[in-house]
């Protein structure tokens, strides 16, 4: 087939590249619209340039063409019609958990040798468990994100500056808005209906939702709290304020849900000194600001919480497993590990005073090591160190990522 045009993703190109053609299971694992099937498309013409006489088999299960392959059963059979015995074969499917027992039919097409499969999929609990199960071993999964903020200006033709800045702070990284006018009213119209597939198919669908309005709460209230630990006592008392009474377990499950859908990412609390994770309090951050600004509205006063989102996603895209530090009283924005190596991060929408700067920076002067520690502002001087902590702008944060 030949593909639709696109805007190439080198960041994610160049982590699938290594693993083409090797036996091994590539997975491409990210929330709705965030280019994941664009991602597919790069991958099918990387792989024709390299073996232009390969066959490629694509499915799409969004597509009513597909519909029919429900099960592993049908997809087998499908693969089998249409396959060249005398070609090597590569296999695209996009959206994989809508086939019931999808990994049972990868495991067999993997056991025939001679066949490269990718696939994606929107829903991070339904594959990582299922493959985990079926494929131990034969699989690696990629994460997908919405656009960086170096993408977000490729994709829209701007310049870095402050004003593509707040754009990419207001709209988020959706690549589709690239076909879209950076209005207010265009942009948040398609926002809060990508949100409502995200809930309603996704969520609703999938697990069989009855409490459709708690669900839409519990969204639109980790939006109004990222950045603030939460628990499921925390909601259960909100919500009874409300007049409303939902058990401690339903909050777990409506949070399992929402996360595993990927509209919103947990960050877990590490004791630093302790070096352990703490078994209750999390924080919640959106994969994509701009769908959190649907469910609550983009707000002046929420430019702490902003920075906070978008510092941590842009930590989760570059590779870093990312946890929130914890000294007695303390609190270190991000912990990050990544390549058995560990940074700090602190965000901080602007340090106005030597009060404010002694926090800051404080928080990361009590940590007990030596490895790299920063601070990232809007502050309109930034550059050098304080006390050899590093002080970064946001702009010149967002825009260094490793590959």
């Amino acid at each position: 087939m030949k593909t639709p045009d696109y805007i190439q993703r080198p960041l994610y190109l160049d982590r699938v590249m290594p693993y083409a053609r090797k036996d091994i299971i590539k997975i491409l694992v990210g929330q709705r619209r965030v280019g994941k099937s664009y991602m597919l498309f790069q991958l099918m013409d990387r792989m024709s340039e390299q073996d232009p006489e390969g066959q490629q088999i694509y499915i799409n299960k969004e597509l009513h063409e597909f519909a029919d392959i429900r099960r592993a059963d049908d997809l087998l059979e499908y693969v089998a019609h249409q396959r060249n015995p005398d070609r090597r074969l590569s296999v695209f499917i996009d959206e994989l958990q809508d086939i019931d027992g999808f990994e049972t039919a990868l495991r067999s097409l993997q056991a025939e040798g001679n066949v490269d499969i990718y696939g994606t999929g929107s829903n991070a609990k339904l594959l990582s468990g299922e493959l985990a199960t079926y494929l131990s071993g034969r699989y690696i999964e990629i994460k997908i994100y919405s656009l960086t903020y170096g993408e977000f200006l490729t994709f829209h033709g701007l310049e870095k500056g402050q004003e593509s800045l707040q754009s990419y702070l207001k709209f988020g990284g959706l690549p589709y808005l690239r076909h879209l006018p950076l209005d207010d009213t265009i942009i948040f119209d398609y926002l809060r209906n990508v949100t409502d597939a995200i809930l309603l198919k996704d969520i609703v669908s999938r697990y069989d939702i009855r409490n459709v309005s708690f669900l839409q709460r519990l969204a639109r209230f980790l939006a109004d709290n990222v950045g603030s630990l939460v628990t499921a006592r925390k909601i259960s008392e909100y919500l009874k304020s409300q007049k409303l009474k939902i058990s401690h377990n339903l909050v777990i499950d409506y949070l399992s849900y929402l996360s595993n859908a990927l509209l919103v990412l947990p960050a877990r609390r590490f004791d630093i000194p302790g070096k352990k994770i703490f078994a209750i309090g999390e924080k919640y951050y959106f994969e994509d600001l701009g769908i959190r600004h649907a469910l609550v509205g983009f707000r002046a006063m929420d430019i702490g919480k902003i920075l906070e989102n978008i510092i941590f996603m842009h930590l989760k895209t570059a590779g870093h497993d990312v946890t929130v530090g914890q000294i007695g009283k303390q609190e270190v924005d991000f912990v990050c590990e990544k390549n058995g190596e560990r940074s700090y991060v602190q965000a901080a929408y602007v340090i106005p005073d030597p009060k404010v700067r002694d926090r800051e920076f404080g928080n990361l002067l009590a940590i007990p090591d030596n490895f790299p520690k920063k601070v990232v502002s809007m502050d309109a001087v930034t550059g050098g160190s304080y006390q050899g902590i590093e002080h970064v702008h946001l702009l010149d944060f967002l825009l260094s990522i490793s590959k």
